[in-house]
């Protein structure tokens, strides 16, 4: 959907970027720029990972980034998500509701809470590298996941597979993209849900993965015939 050939019968979709834990908005640049040339208006979103909890990030950061969307009397409201990214999404979307027909892409999300972060957290280095948010997104009782009903809007996951990581990924359940394990990305009310052989740092810079996020924004869905 290309901005010149829109008519006034067309809803103004927009974007809203979010990159992982202690990550960067840069980290979305590739991403957002396919997006863009596609015809969708973005924010790239800078948010604080690492300094405020997920609750914080959502109400603050994340809903002032909404608003600058309905400013613009947007007729669609999406987001995409890498790891804490999409957690935060989840989080917002407890309390506030969003344009009918707005979709969620997670990249590699910590779903059902990470078993290296059960791990890491004993670690007084973890704690002070990573923050409130970085605590939050275990397995334990603490976690924010536990507590996070589902979402009214369409989902759809991409998890990776490859891992370059061998320590982390012996403390993980099945194959994992060296951060998250594949099982624990899924959600139950996903609507659709890929597998790509990408690690968790690289995962949102994969052509194959900017093809298939711009796929399910507009379709829904995925496109299985890329990924086998």
């Amino acid at each position: 959907m290309n901005k010149e050939n829109q008519t006034k019968d067309d809803v103004s979709e927009w974007v809203i970027l979010l990159h992982g834990l202690g990550r960067f908005r840069q980290s979305m640049r590739g991403l957002e720029q396919h997006l863009k040339r596609l015809g969708y208006s973005t924010i790239n979103l800078a948010y604080p990972s690492t300094t405020k909890t997920i609750e914080t990030i959502a109400e603050m950061h994340l809903a002032r980034a909404v608003q600058g969307c309905e400013a613009q009397r947007a007729g669609k409201i999406h987001f995409v998500g890498h790891s804490l990214g999409g957690l935060i999404v989840r989080q917002y979307l407890q309390r506030h509701s969003i344009p009918e027909g707005s979709r969620l892409v997670m990249l590699s999300p910590p779903n059902q809470g990470s078993e290296l972060v059960d791990l890491l957290i004993k670690f007084p280095l973890y704690r002070w590298i990573t923050g409130p948010a970085g605590q939050e997104i275990g397995r334990g009782t603490e976690s924010v996941v536990n507590r996070l009903k589902p979402v009214g809007i369409d989902v759809g996951v991409i998890a990776g597979n490859l891992s370059i990581n061998l320590v982390f990924s012996a403390f993980m359940d099945g194959p994992d993209d060296g951060m998250v394990s594949v099982k624990s990305t899924m959600l139950p009310e996903m609507r659709d849900f890929i597998i790509v052989p990408n690690t968790h740092t690289f995962i949102m810079r994969d052509p194959l993965v900017i093809r298939q996020v711009a796929n399910f924004l507009k379709h829904g869905k995925f496109d299985h015939s890329e990924t086998g």
